[in-house]
């Protein structure tokens, strides 16, 4: 079996379809350049990486099924005069998770909790987090 369908062949087993488009421009500028084969393996790898959270965040969203690909800085708090943007701006911080707390959303019935629990379950997913128990009680329509 030849390099490149060897190299064709690990790429596509690692799932690494980035570095696999990267290789043969890197593998000539390493040459050009003197790089190291750390330097090269770094430089490769890091291109996979960059792919990965560019268009990761994007699949998990998909994955969790949110109705609307929507953020927290979208929600419109004018039309939600009681709800306290300090607060929520605090809760997408996520640092809830790092103390593994539970977070509860109180309110009448209506589109608020529920709109603010799918932007903050939005924002787990996206930064790599497992959203485990993200539950919508009440009877508002949403």
């Amino acid at each position: 079996m030849s390099t490149t369908a060897e190299l064709t062949h690990l790429f596509r087993a690692l799932k690494a379809p980035a570095a696999a488009r990267a290789l043969p421009k890197l593998a000539d500028r390493a040459r050009a350049e003197d790089w190291s084969y750390e330097r090269f393996a770094e430089a490769l790898l890091q291109t996979e990486h960059s792919s990965r959270e560019a268009h990761g965040g994007e699949g998990r969203i998909k994955a969790a099924r949110f109705p609307a690909r929507k953020t927290l800085e979208e929600f419109d708090f004018t039309f939600q005069r009681s709800v306290k943007k300090t607060l929520i701006q605090h809760l997408g911080q996520l640092d809830f998770l790092h103390g593994r707390e539970n977070v509860v959303l109180l309110g009448p019935p209506g589109p608020g909790s529920q709109c603010l629990l799918r932007l903050t379950g939005g924002q787990i997913v996206q930064r790599r987090r497992r959203g485990r128990r993200c539950v919508g009680l009440g009877g508002g329509p949403g």
